[in-house]
């Protein structure tokens, strides 16, 4: 079985509180294999030789059934999280890289329109500090100043691309990385 990662999108904020333990009992109950969870962010280690797509589908109905909210499931293979790391132009070191907190890789439904990239960065170019570069569906976000003061929230972001994601930073997704084995 493939080892996949499940990136669950509004965990844990906003009103959308759940316990790890909960959320791991609930999808064990529902015949998913060998979970391990990383934070209390949302993030599930799993086994599932299923395509991504189903398994997203059936993470968002348990989740929906369960904790009765809805949420977005991005699922991607140690690979494609490594590379959201690797290939994010903002992750690194040096002047011209950005802190491992305030640097994010969104993990998109779908890879958006480049039309619409390039008018989202028009658009936020004369209103804040953040840096943005596409991926293969990845948004490469530098937030420099925090999330929390930054006009591109994930509601904006969706209805500027026409896809939905989840973000986490680059100390998250370390993390995460290191226990994907």
């Amino acid at each position: 079985m493939a080892r996949l990662l499940a990136l669950l999108g509004s965990i844990n904020i906003g009103g959308n509180r759940v316990k790890m333990v909960d959320l791991k009992a609930a999808f064990a109950k529902e015949g998913l294999k060998d979970l391990v969870t990383v934070a209390a962010s949302g993030n599930l280690i799993l086994s599932d030789d299923r395509a991504p797509v189903e398994i997203e589908a059936h993470l968002e109905r348990i989740l929906a059934d369960q904790f009765g909210f809805k949420s977005c499931v991005m699922v991607r293979t140690k690979a494609e999280v490594q590379s959201a790391v690797e290939d994010n132009p903002f992750h690194g070191t040096g002047p011209e890289h950005g802190s491992d907190k305030m640097v994010h890789s969104i993990f998109l439904s779908q890879k958006p329109d480049q039309t619409r990239f390039e008018a989202l960065k028009q658009e936020h170019s004369s209103k804040g500090s953040e840096r943005l570069a596409l991926g293969d569906r990845v948004l490469y976000l530098d937030y420099v100043h925090g999330v929390g003061v930054s006009d591109l929230s994930s509601k904006f972001l969706e209805r500027r691309l026409d896809c939905r994601g989840t973000a986490r930073n680059m100390n998250s997704l370390k993390n995460i990385i290191s226990k994907m084995d």
